[in-house]
């Protein structure tokens, strides 16, 4: 390994622990649930199973290939490497952030769609779809997680919580943030008694996507 290849691979192993602390700081995960990763040419940096994420430093870092062989470090990697190794192997993502969001994990057990009740949803790629039950860390969740990726960057695990991807990880972690606020947002409003949230349209979600790509994003 050349000495470039060391220095992109330690930065972004700090990345990786960097936004792993944040998931649990914004209250996104508890103890070590959920797991983060990022691509590194070949290499898929991801944290390790079972690892107090404030405990993590350089010297902990875990590598494998798209294969899932191990290629860096001596910790085992999280249960949910499949999951991660699948959105690589089938996307030109180079992050991905999975996380147990409690309203977003909450809406995942209502529906099988999130409720388009803002144009967060475009950010996302359109409605986001659940991705049917399948027990953690497995192939079949794996390929759930894909069938309700496509054409998406961001989806929700049926009774599990939330999975995003992006170009980095700051991409990647806001995509996560904007899928635990827009379902938090659609959990308040339909919970008023007698009434029904507005919902946006397909064709209003494409107005706001095709607004995306001339003018980037808004605020």
């Amino acid at each position: 390994m050349s000495d470039q290849q060391r220095d992109a691979i330690g930065r972004a192993w700090d990345a990786v622990v960097a936004t792993a602390r944040r998931t649990a700081s914004d209250g996104l995960v508890v103890g070590t649930s959920g797991n983060v990763s990022a691509r590194v040419g070949g290499t898929v940096l991801v944290t390790p199973s079972g690892v107090p994420y404030e405990r993590l430093g350089p010297e902990d870092a875990v590598g494998v290939d798209l294969e899932g062989n191990r290629v860096l470090g001596e910790l085992a990697p999280t249960s949910e490497l499949p999951l991660h190794l699948a959105v690589y192997r089938n996307s030109e993502a180079a992050a991905v952030v999975h996380t147990h969001a409690v309203h977003a994990t909450a809406v995942s057990t209502l529906v099988a769609e999130v409720p388009p009740v803002h144009y967060a949803a475009a950010m996302l790629g359109g409605t986001v779809r659940v991705a049917a039950y399948a027990r953690y860390g497995t192939e079949e969740l794996a390929e759930n997680m894909l069938a309700a990726l496509r054409e998406r960057t961001g989806c929700l695990l049926q009774n599990h919580g939330t999975v995003t991807h992006g170009a980095t990880l700051e991409e990647a972690y806001d995509r996560t943030a904007q899928l635990e606020w827009l379902c938090r947002l659609w959990l308040a409003a339909s919970s008023v008694p007698g009434r029904t949230p507005n919902l946006l349209s397909a064709a209003q979600l494409r107005d706001v996507q095709e607004a995306l790509k001339g003018y980037g994003q808004p605020g």
